[in-house]
């Protein structure tokens, strides 16, 4: 949130719907790695090993939006669509840190634009966000609509 509020946006709430998915994300990257199971897949996608959602091979074209934006509502009560951004290690022992992944996602025009409200998000007012970091991935979900759940509790 520091890096928003340095250009001049708003804060925006944490939410347990939102940080149970990304938790639930990166942990599905991790163990089961959806997106090493085809070429084009990428670090949108998810397994089909799940109990609680759907499986899907998200590629560079977008043609599978439609499973991201469905899984907060696969995995909550949250109501609106959920937009992640991801960051990983591919290949070797590197972990991910929220420092690493902001880094590469401010380096990345498309994440970037995402985080900070460019392009075709400009208009754009989020409401919502879940972070989730886990061995070699972190992923930041967004939503336009306020979590009636809250803000998740504090880690032990």
């Amino acid at each position: 949130m520091e890096y928003r509020k340095e250009k001049g946006l708003p804060a925006i709430a944490l939410s347990k719907s939102l940080t149970i998915v990304a938790q639930m994300h990166v942990r599905d990257l991790e163990i089961n790695e959806p997106h090493k199971e085809a070429s084009n897949c990428n670090m949108h996608s998810w397994s089909d090993v799940g109990e609680k959602w759907s499986g899907c091979c998200y590629t560079s074209d977008h043609k599978a939006a439609k499973c991201m934006w469905d899984k907060p509502r696969e995995l909550t009560k949250y109501k609106g669509d959920g937009f992640e951004i991801a960051h990983g290690y591919l290949s070797g022992d590197s972990k991910a840190t929220a420092a690493g992944g902001l880094a590469g996602w401010k380096g990345s025009p498309g994440h970037n634009a995402v985080m900070i409200n460019l392009g075709i998000w400009k208009k754009v007012k989020w409401q919502a966000v879940g972070i989730g970091i886990y061995e070699k991935y972190a992923v930041i979900w967004f939503g336009k609509e306020k979590d009636k759940a809250g803000i998740p509790g504090k880690c032990k």
